[in-house]
């Protein structure tokens, strides 16, 4: 008998086992040298394509209380149907509550430096689902907070879907009238979230020049790929000191609630880097299970069929004694769900993303799967998931109608009905990447005064200028 066809298929706790660290400054040096060979110098020729250079600050007692808040820890959570459940929690910075603090901190740092090398003042620019956006405000607060630049110096401009104001917070950027200001947090209207990336792109083609002639300002948009993958090698780096694969007892598979993936890209170029290196044995590369939901499935959809045809999701059929949709044909598909449209959680909001191709290549050479999952099996999981994420140290509300940020839950629940469907090998056990979780308790939500809409990449300017004054 199969440890997944033991006939306890329930969840079972695990003693409170812990282990914590820095992902950025335990591994200071590498994630050092990483950044300054994926950068070698800032980027200058088009103020388009502006970049700041892959330098970092020396570790000052300054800078490495900027980043204190990059901490992680280790989790043994306890077992499922045979398979041990292991938490990497990536969410424990109280400023943002997700994975992009160790990001938004690097490409931070960055910029200070490059401002204190230079002394030429930057903006940074990103559009956001939400989280991203949050997690840079933080950082230049803890920059500015911890004396790395000062706040004309340095600033943050994000633009986030109208729709999402709800996983917007207050901060330290917003208390302040001069920091909101010099940092707006605009939001775009559109009936297409992703659509913010397009207005953000337009406007800084059309205006990183006139930023830099009229007001002595560097734009710099740092929706970039590798901006995220030098940050999370972290996640491997962290594994293979306290949780190593090489001395486990089973093969692993890492669990990952997807948009994108930068995640788990960056957490399998760490894994190049210690498997190159010879501190790891390649034949121990975890497998990777995606997570999505109803809303963006194209990760899962391009790794079985190597494109987004949305016409590929199974078709469902409305019980009427039931109110819910059903569809078994497809075990990567949601069984149950209210809505076969549903948004679970406006955070994976991607359609077609550029990373595919090397996720999909990645797994068809390490091996995973995917599995979308519904809000309905969400709910039915949580009563079983929640005393997991007490024992691990995050707030639980009795209703999940709380719950802000479901990113930690829908890995959960992709982890288990995946084992219960034969997605996850029988021989292995299981990581869930905690990549975000807070509920009402945790935030203080933005209100309609604490954001500035925008229609068009003129208004941006507008309020990027706003703050910006002669240099």
């Amino acid at each position: 008998m199969s440890r997944t066809d033991q006939p306890d298929a329930g969840v079972v706790r695990a003693a409170h086992a812990v282990r914590t660290g820095n992902l950025i400054t335990d591994f200071y040096d590498e994630v050092r040298e990483l950044s300054a060979a994926t950068w070698p110098a800032p980027a200058r020729d088009d103020p388009a394509r502006f970049g700041v250079g892959g330098v970092l600050p020396d570790l000052t007692p300054a800078v490495r209380e900027y980043f204190a808040a990059a901490e992680a820890s280790w989790h043994e959570m306890g077992s499922y149907r045979g398979h041990e459940l292991m938490l990497l929690n990536l969410a424990r910075n109280p400023g943002t509550n997700t994975t992009k603090t160790f990001a938004s901190l690097l490409i931070v740092a960055r910029a200070a430096e490059f401002v204190r090398q230079h002394g030429e003042p930057v903006v940074i620019f990103s559009p956001t689902s939400a989280n991203k956006g949050t997690a840079l405000r933080d950082a230049l607060a803890r920059a500015v907070s911890c004396g790395l630049v000062q706040p004309d110096q340095l600033r943050v401009v994000v633009l986030a879907p109208a729709a999402n104001i709800a996983k917007l917070r207050t901060d330290a950027l917003s208390a302040d009238p001069r920091l909101a200001e010099l940092n707006p947090l605009l939001t775009y209207d559109d009936p297409v979230a992703e659509n913010v990336k397009v207005l953000g792109r337009r406007f800084v083609d059309e205006y990183a020049e006139t930023l830099l002639r009229q007001h002595g300002r560097h734009l710099w948009y740092s929706l970039d790929l590798d901006n995220y993958l030098v940050a999370d090698v972290g996640r491997a780096l962290f594994e293979h000191a306290v949780a190593p694969v090489d001395k486990a007892d089973r093969q692993r598979t890492h669990a990952h609630a997807v948009s994108s993936a930068f995640g788990l890209l960056g957490y399998h170029l760490g894994r190049d880097r210690l498997e190159r290196d010879g501190q790891s044995d390649p034949m121990r590369r975890p497998h990777s299970l995606l997570v999505q939901h109803l809303g963006t499935p194209d990760m899962v959809l391009h790794l079985r069929h190597g494109d987004f045809d949305r016409d590929r999701v199974p078709r469902y059929r409305l019980d009427p004694a039931t109110g819910r949709h059903e569809q078994r044909s497809d075990p990567r598909f949601p069984y149950h769900t209210g809505d076969p449209g549903e948004v679970l959680d406006p955070t994976f909001y991607t359609r077609r993303p550029a990373t595919a191709n090397r996720m999909t290549d990645i797994i068809n050479r390490h091996g995973g799967d995917g599995i979308v999952v519904s809000e309905l099996e969400c709910r039915q999981r949580y009563p079983e998931l929640s005393p997991l994420l007490t024992d691990a140290g995050f707030p639980v509300p009795a209703d999940p109608a709380a719950v802000r940020e479901w990113s930690l839950m829908m890995a959960l629940t992709g982890v288990l009905n995946g084992i219960d469907r034969g997605l996850v090998d029988s021989a292995h056990d299981v990581v869930v990447h905690g990549s975000g979780w807070y509920t009402d308790e945790d935030m203080k939500p933005l209100t309609e005064r604490g954001v500035t809409p925008v229609s068009s990449a003129e208004e941006v300017f507008k309020y990027v200028s706003a703050g910006s004054g002669p240099w």
